[in-house]
Order: structure tokens, then sequence, then C-alpha cells
């Protein structure tokens, strides 16, 4: 028999469907009713899905601490000159960064205005040619130095649209950014002139990173289908669509591309798949759930896909996963849970927990090596937060706070070494390039480490 919610999200996806809109001239923006109508949903549904976020929780609380049982070693780190997409690259593979150090906090600028009253997770941090680039949740995208001067800033946005809080994410290829939006809308700016190139109305928001690669843009929208689109006029290539969950989740979904441009994607339907980026033909896929519950993926949240030679490895849910990159086989699982991208080094993989556990992993086996509650170095009346990130560089992992506060652990030993309190609520990942640490906080604001 039928269940019935699913065959109510199938309803609802065919009704989404029909609205889709890829004209460029007409029903771009809020000038039609049907568009209309659309924005006025989607402030709606907004305002519903922060309801949903204080309310449900499936999460599992990792608490263990381990001893560390093996000797660590890292590679050299190496100096990152640009960060042009989420994830640095197009495996997500961060590994590890040089950074000169953190004693000295040189710069704490505000740029942007965030409106969103809950803090959340809003936009990319990317590098370009010596500036840094990110947008508020105004959807106002910024230009601005290494030492946070204003270059330029853009606002492609009608004035009907300035009730939705905006959700940009950005990547930078061939000298022009690469955006796609919580509303459903594509485009393409040049870095060069600082014009609009082309936009899309694809008319269902996007929930993924986005990559590009061989002049086409992958991403995947809220009903779990996958887009490509070619970067000259924003054409649709081909699109997939997969399994949609009934309820929404509101994490970004990962995209990754290994070296022969296939492309990975997990869902949030926890399915995932390998397909051939230049047809979307699937190569294979298969559920990384392991759950036979009817609605086991309406909560479902994961990590990146970050991919080596033959792994692909992510956190879902509860549990961390290896898989086979050339086939869909579980290496191993271990029920420990990574706030963000997990890093693996040298045989072996650093993560975070939400809940403030910093563990490591052997690569191979998936064995728990140590882990240790980095939260406990804080006082008491601190500890009540999550960590939101976290990032490896010059032999140290440094992770956030959502209170504001930067843990440095060390990954020989698993412990605590440091901490130092910045001032800000912090809910975006960090990124390190020219031996600098850059973090943008909650309310757009630019903070420098060098």
């Amino acid at each position: 028999m039928i269940n019935l919610k699913n065959l109510f999200a199938l309803l609802i996806f065919f009704l989404l469907l029909c609205n889709c809109s890829f004209d460029s001239k007409s029903g771009i923006w809020g000038d039609n009713q049907k568009e209309k109508k659309r924005i006025s949903d989607l402030e709606k549904r907004q305002k519903g899905i922060i309801v949903i976020d204080k309310i449900y929780s499936s999460e599992k609380i990792f608490t263990k601490e381990i001893a560390i049982r093996k000797k660590i070693t890292l590679t050299k780190s190496y100096k990152n000159s640009t960060w042009q997409m989420s994830g640095s690259n197009y495996q997500n593979n961060l590994g590890h960064f040089f950074l000169s150090n953190t004693d000295e906090k040189l710069i704490k600028k505000k740029i942007g205005k965030n409106k969103n009253p809950i803090p959340k997770k809003n936009t990319t941090l990317l590098s370009y040619k010596g500036n840094l680039i990110f947008s508020d949740d105004r959807g106002i995208i910024y230009n601005v130095t290494k030492n946070v001067k204003q270059n330029w800033k853009i606002n492609i946005y009608k004035k009907t649209y300035k009730n939705i809080y905006k959700n940009l994410t950005l990547s930078i290829y061939e000298d022009n950014l690469y955006v796609a939006d919580n509303m459903g809308f594509i485009y393409s700016i040049s870095l060069v002139t600082k014009k609009l190139l082309w936009i899309k109305n694809h008319g269902v928001p996007f929930k993924s990173n986005i990559k590009v690669f061989d002049n086409k843009i992958y991403v995947m929208d809220q009903d779990n289908r996958i887009l490509c689109f070619d970067t000259i006029k924003g054409l649709k290539i081909w699109d997939l669509l997969t399994i949609s969950s009934f309820i929404k989740s509101q994490n970004l979904f990962s995209l990754a591309l290994t070296n022969s441009a296939d492309l990975l994607v997990l869902n949030s339907s926890a399915d995932l798949f390998k397909i051939n980026g230049k047809d979307g033909s699937v190569i294979y896929t298969t559920n990384t759930s392991g759950s036979t519950l009817l609605d086991a993926s309406d909560f479902f949240v994961s990590s990146d896909l970050v991919l080596t030679k033959k792994e692909i490895i992510f956190s879902a849910s509860d549990t961390i996963y290896s898989y086979d990159i050339n086939n869909p086989i579980i290496n191993w699982e271990t029920q420990v849970s990574s706030v963000s991208s997990p890093i693996i080094n040298n045989g072996n993989i650093f993560i975070v927990t939400r809940n403030g556990y910093f563990v490591i992993l052997d690569q191979i086996s998936g064995e728990i090596i140590s882990s240790n509650n980095i939260l406990k170095v804080l006082k008491k009346k601190h500890q009540e937060t999550k960590i939101v990130s976290f990032i490896m560089a010059s032999g140290k992992i440094y992770s956030l706070t959502k209170n504001g506060f930067i843990i440095v652990s060390s990954p020989f030993s698993g412990k605590v070494e440091s901490f130092k309190k910045t001032g800000e609520i912090l809910n975006n990942d960090p990124i390190i390039y020219d031996g600098n640490l850059f973090i943008i906080t909650a309310n757009a604001k630019i903070i420098r480490y060098n």
C-alpha cells in the first residue's frame, strides 16, 4: 500500500515542477501573479522552517572519551593561495593547511548586515586574486580586500524579495562568480566587469553547495533534483530526479567531483549517487541510512562528501561512513558524527562532533583512536554551546563554537592546547589562505588572524 506521506510529497513535487521556469525574460522577477504567490509561499515556509528547527532533533549524542591509542603523524602543511568553492576543491578534501599563527587578531570589521533573527550558516566565504567574496542574508554579494576594505558590492534582487532571507551558495570559475540561492535563482556575475551575465528562475529552492567544472554547473534543489547547467548562458544540460523526502531539511547537501569528472551526490533521502558528469547517467546508487523506518530520512543531515582516490568519507546523522568510490560497497561505519567535513591526513580521519568531542579515527578500519571533550576547557557557563565548524592548520585543529570561542587542539595528543574568545556568534565555516585564518560571523563581520 502506498504511504500517504510519500504520495502527498509526490503530488507537491509535480505541482512545483509545473511552476518551474527557465525563461530569461519573463517570470524571472516578481512582476507577475504566479511569481508573487511563489514569493508569498516562500516567506511563509521560511517562518515555518524556523519553528521546525527549534522543535525537532533526531541526533544521537556521542559522549565517550578515549585516551589516544597510537602515534599520530601528519603530512607537511601546505600554503593555500585560493579558495574558490565550498570545500576548497572539487573533492572537499581540506587536508593540512599552513597557518602563520593565531596569536594576533589583526582585523575584526563589519561589512554586511544579516537580518535573520536566528543565526544560521548562510554564506560561502571565498578568496579570489587576493580578495574575499561572500554574501549576507539580504542577498548582497561583497568583494573586500584581505584587510577587509570593500572593493564593491552587488545586489541583483528586486524589492519584491526583500522579506525573504537569502542563502547564497557561491563558486568561482574562470573569472566569473556562479550563485544558486534558496529561492530557486541561479545566476552568473563577471568578477571583471561586476555585471550580471545571466539569471534563470528554476522555481524551486536550491539546497546544495555548487560545483563548476569544464563549463558545467552542478547543483541540487530541495526536491532532490540534480541539475547541470552550462556556464555561458545558464541553459540546462541535463537533470536527474531522485527520491524526495517528505520534510525539507535545512542543511545544504553535498556535491563532489572525482578526478575523472564523475559527480558524487548525497541527497536528503540518504541516497548516495555516482553520476556521469557529462550526460547525467547514473553509474551507481545506494541508500546509506540503513533504516527500515518509513520516515527515517525526514531529519537527515550530513557533512560534505570527502573524496580520496579510493574512498568516499562522510558523516550522516549519527554515523561516519567510508564507501568504495568505484562501487557502492561500504568499507566501514562508526557511530560518531562530524559537524563539518571530515579531515583526512596520513591514514587518520579528524572530526569534531556538534557537542564538542574531538575524535580521531583510523582511515582503514574506522576504529576510534582518540576522543576528548574539548568544551570542558571553557568555563561552565560557556560550555552550553555547540561546535559549528573546524579546520586543520600547521599541526593544530581549530574548532569554532557558536558562542564565539576558537578552541585549539593537538592532533598528536587529541587534547586541548589553548582557546581564545572572538566576542561574536559564529555559524559559518572558516577558510585559510595565504597563511591567514578568516572567519565570517553571524552578523557579517570578518575576523582575520595571522
